[in-house]
């Protein structure tokens, strides 16, 4: 039980790690101390429902049907790109986020609509729990399924706890604007190659 738990914890710990579009968005509120426990639990609960669905059979499904996979893909592509290019528009602008006891507070509104928006609309995040983590576990005896997932969840809620409430930490290092600036580029750069990537997954 404890190597299938090590398991799930190891395959989603090594995919999660990547700074993505959700990823950093956590740590952008985490640097303005903003909903940080709202937002890392959304994160966590979303995980826990995808590898769920992934683990207990949808990811056979999408394993099985290649003209699903392309479609992921390609509006995958599109998204990543689209938000690279947004990213380094960002960082060519002068402007910078603030980090004071002056800086204005996201709506809360706002802030669950990104998560959710950074969450359903990216195709990368069904690819990585569904299909990788998901496809993986559902290759597990059924009476262990329930630790791999055990597992999946509890990297997850690990990750995005540092993340969230880790950034703090930072917080001396992205006062400067330049900080801000070096970490739009390097995520529009990250997105491009995850777009690139995709490219693989789609069958002609």
């Amino acid at each position: 039980m404890l190597d299938i738990y090590l398991k799930g914890f190891i395959v989603t710990i090594s995919l999660i790690v990547a700074i993505g579009a959700q990823n950093a968005y956590i740590l952008k509120l985490g640097l303005l101390k903003q909903y940080v426990l709202l937002a890392v639990s959304l994160c966590i609960l979303f995980d826990f429902i995808l590898i769920s669905l992934g683990v207990f059979g949808l990811g056979y499904f999408i394993q099985g049907n290649q003209l699903l996979i392309n479609i992921i893909a390609i509006i995958g592509i599109v998204f990543l790109c689209v938000y690279a290019i947004l990213s380094f528009k960002s960082a060519l602008k002068n402007e910078s986020l603030q980090i004071d006891g002056n800086v204005k507070t996201n709506p809360i509104k706002q802030v669950i609509t990104l998560i959710l928006v950074f969450t359903f609309l990216n195709p990368h995040t069904y690819l990585d729990t569904i299909l990788l983590i998901g496809g993986i576990g559902a290759n597990i005896e059924n009476g262990l399924k329930i630790y791999f997932l055990l597992g999946a969840v509890s990297a997850s809620a690990i990750w995005f706890f540092s993340l969230g409430f880790g950034a703090r930490f930072l917080i001396p290092l992205f006062k400067k604007p330049i900080t801000w600036k070096l970490l739009d580029i390097s995520i529009g750069f990250l997105m491009l190659f995850i777009a690139y990537s995709l490219k693989d997954l789609i069958v002609y």
